[in-house]
């Protein structure tokens, strides 16, 4: 199986430190060694970025040059997907990394997968086309046709986290289906069967990478008005109070914190610290929604 790692922002922000502790699981602290990729939607100052700053490599991100140079290279972003690969469906090859950018409503779309999908062959009648040959690429494709045809320009994110709502468990009844999707808006997160988040705020703390031998106090590199959630497939801290998704949970990020959620259950602690962050808002400095249920 592959890793995911995602990050959503209330200014922008580098994920030098995550990245640095994620990219060890690419052929060093773990066997995800068949290529990785990373996406940034750069920001300027606090302005949400349009343009994707895009890197994939066939390399492990354990030895590649290129994650090794982001690892010191801070790149300011609100929304960032990054993803180290286990082959399962498709080659060992450029255009099977993730995460896959699309363009659809004049804006760039990043998604990136976790887990296998048996028997999926949807039908595909639209401009969206897989260059490679995973299920994953596949899936995101159908997803962006689908969101095409239900809405006639780019919607709110309100209405486009209850449209996904909708699509994603068509894709998740063919298999494990933890993935990672954002527009730049938002972050829209799924887990079928594993992924963990943690909202990072004032006041920070002192953590500790699970994968490498760092240490960083975080109020050193953040502001009291910084606000950023971190999703991972497994957490990459030992010292932080990492929340695990519930199976079929949808969770959507805006502005650093859970915006809206979805699923069979929300888990209390999803509605807890959404409520917390929600209230820690300056609601005067975002027209961003605060949590909601999506339904």
């Amino acid at each position: 199986m592959c890793q995911l790692l995602g990050m959503n922002s209330h200014l922008p922000a580098s994920l030098t430190l995550s990245f640095t502790g994620f990219s060890q699981r690419g052929g060093c602290t773990g066997h995800h060694a068949d290529g990785w990729g990373i996406a940034f939607f750069e920001s300027d100052n606090t302005t949400l970025g349009k343009g994707v700053r895009y890197f994939v490599d066939k390399e492990g991100a354990a030895t590649s040059p290129i994650a090794k140079m982001l690892r010191t290279y801070p790149i300011k972003s609100h929304n960032v997907i990054a993803h180290v690969r286990k082959a399962t469906v498709g080659a060992v090859t450029l255009e099977n990394c993730h995460p896959f950018v699309r363009e659809l409503w004049g804006r760039y779309w990043v998604f990136a997968h976790n887990g296998d999908l048996k028997n999926y062959a949807p039908s595909l009648h639209g401009s969206f086309r897989p260059v490679g040959n995973t299920d994953s690429e596949l899936a995101f494709c159908w997803l962006l046709q689908e969101l095409d045809k239900s809405h006639a320009g780019v919607p709110s994110v309100e209405e486009l986290s209850r449209t996904l709502a909708e699509l994603v468990p068509r894709i998740a009844k063919h298999g494990t289906f933890n993935f990672l999707l954002s527009n730049g808006q938002a972050l829209w997160t799924h887990a079928s069967t594993q992924l963990y988040y943690v909202l990072r705020q004032h006041p920070f703390k002192h953590v500790h990478l699970k994968d490498d031998d760092v240490s960083v106090d975080l109020a050193s590199l953040n502001s009291a008005q910084d606000r950023l959630a971190i999703v991972v497939t497994e957490p990459l801290t030992t010292d932080e109070d990492w929340v695990a998704m519930a199976p079929g949970e949808l969770l959507v990020f805006v502005d650093g914190a859970i915006a809206q959620c979805s699923g069979s259950t929300c888990s209390p602690a999803c509605q807890l610290l959404a409520a917390c962050s929600s209230a820690s808002r300056n609601v005067a400095a975002t027209s961003n929604p605060v949590w909601s249920k999506i339904s």
